[in-house]
């Protein structure tokens, strides 16, 4: 008798919660502005716009300078486009192609230009109020013949923003 009420329980939980998902509410806006919290801490400013494109893709760009005169990357920038997996409008889970153009000091206190591509993976979550927060990592290839800069670019961060 226990086994057939822990079934029935289960089963109505299961409907609940597949009618909960079907409610999944309309975030509205499709321009989204947030700042990388963790380059900021590293002192390195990277601003991000991105454009909603429908359900489950957007483009973005992201632009940063450097704060302190220790860091090499003196200043970048990053087109993107995405492909979400989530539930919710253009969140969750996503896949990130991006190109990246910058510049890198080098040893003799020069600066030269890169850019490359590269792949990130992350995930975004959104707020009933549009309040945003995301955390993505990835790496793209330097294909500049530059004899002192790095082979490849980091693209990381823990991002904190508003839909619009």
């Amino acid at each position: 008798m226990k086994c057939f009420v822990l079934f029935g329980l289960l089963l109505v939980s299961q409907g609940i919660w597949l009618q909960a998902q079907e409610d999944v509410q309309e975030y509205p806006g499709d321009n989204e502005l947030k700042l990388n919290a963790a380059y900021l801490l590293g002192g390195f400013a990277e601003i991000t716009y991105e454009r909603i494109l429908g359900e489950d893709s957007a483009l973005g760009v992201s632009v940063g300078f450097a704060l302190d005169n220790s860091i090499d990357y003196r200043f970048g920038t990053i087109p993107y486009y995405r492909l979400y997996f989530g539930n919710k409008r253009a969140s969750g889970f996503f896949v990130e192609g991006n190109a990246a153009f910058f510049s890198e000091r080098t040893f003799e206190s020069e600066t030269e230009f890169g850019g490359g591509l590269g792949l990130a993976i992350g995930s975004k979550f959104i707020t009933k109020n549009n309040w945003i927060a995301e955390v993505f990592f990835g790496l793209g290839r330097n294909f500049a013949n530059g004899d002192f800069q790095s082979d490849v670019y980091p693209r990381l961060g823990i991002l904190i923003g508003k839909r619009f």
